[in-house]
């Protein structure tokens, strides 16, 4: 399993936002990418279809509804989507649109700060803060130089004299002052436990897909330039995310592409359509 998310980040004038990335980790990122009209989905598979949009393949994924009383359906969805490819779509987690929306703006207006300001806030030894375009390589094997991505990592907010805080990735966040982007410290720390919920959820379904009780991952210690291909020059390269789940709140922006066999040769990528609720 593998797969990058082919998109420059913000600002772009061809319409890119902001699109965030919470893990099952004490950390969640913002990335951004390229506008895409969804297509309509089916309620319980959502399955896209190898949909063809200006020569663009399109990948057929399976769609986790959390709110759907049949757990037994959610956990076979699961188990044959983590057996075929690793990537599904996930619905009715229970944030709101309405809310996405407004951390997505909230999103942007970070992004489009001035580098100057942006770079006051730099990712520290904690993995908190933003990292600039180039800064982060994820494959190095096929790229010429870094990813043309930002990012900005928030994760659970612990004070600095708290003894837990000495433990690597721990510690408070960074955050951009008040007077520079009021209310997005707010929205950030809303979002981040509401995302880490609905990780938490999609946890349960992995440890029934695996025979194990449904809390087995609730214990404590359970719990991280436009793409050109032909060129090595990738918004995020390919790669296979760290932790135990990657949860990828996607706008309407296309970008994320999946390879379902990364061993094969040559190695096929897929867009995936986005999708909301």
């Amino acid at each position: 399993m593998a797969g990058y998310d082919n998109k420059m980040l913000l600002p772009q004038e061809s319409g890119t936002r902001g699109v965030l990335v919470a893990k099952n980790l004490p950390t969640t990122s913002f990335y951004g990418g390229r506008r895409f009209k969804t297509r309509s989905s089916r309620k319980s598979e959502c399955v896209f279809g190898e949909m063809e949009d200006r020569g663009r393949s399109f990948s057929a994924l399976n769609c986790i509804d959390l709110s759907s009383p049949d757990i037994h359906e959610s956990v076979s969805l699961l188990k044959q989507a983590c057996l075929d490819c690793g990537f599904f779509y996930v619905v009715n987690h229970g944030i709101s649109q309405e809310f996405m929306d407004e951390v997505f703006s909230q999103s942007k207006r970070f992004f489009t700060l001035p580098l100057t300001e942006k770079m006051k806030l730099l990712r520290n030894e904690k993995n908190r803060g933003y990292t600039p375009v180039l800064d982060e390589l994820l494959d190095p094997e096929n790229q010429v130089n870094g990813d043309y991505k930002e990012g900005y990592y928030i994760g659970v907010e612990i004070p600095a004299d708290d003894p837990k805080s000495e433990k690597p990735f721990c510690g408070p966040n960074v955050w951009p002052a008040a007077d520079i982007l009021p209310g997005w410290r707010q929205t950030m720390e809303k979002f981040h436990p509401e995302a880490l919920e609905v990780g938490k959820a999609v946890a349960r379904i992995i440890a029934l897909a695996l025979d194990l009780q449904c809390d087995f991952f609730d214990k404590p210690e359970m719990l991280g330039k436009i793409s050109d291909p032909s060129k090595g020059i990738y918004g995020a390269g390919a790669h296979s995310d760290y932790g135990l789940i990657t949860l990828l709140a996607t706008d309407d922006i296309l970008g994320l592409q999946i390879c379902k066999d990364k061993d094969a040769k040559p190695q096929t990528w897929e867009y995936v359509a986005p999708l909301k609720g």
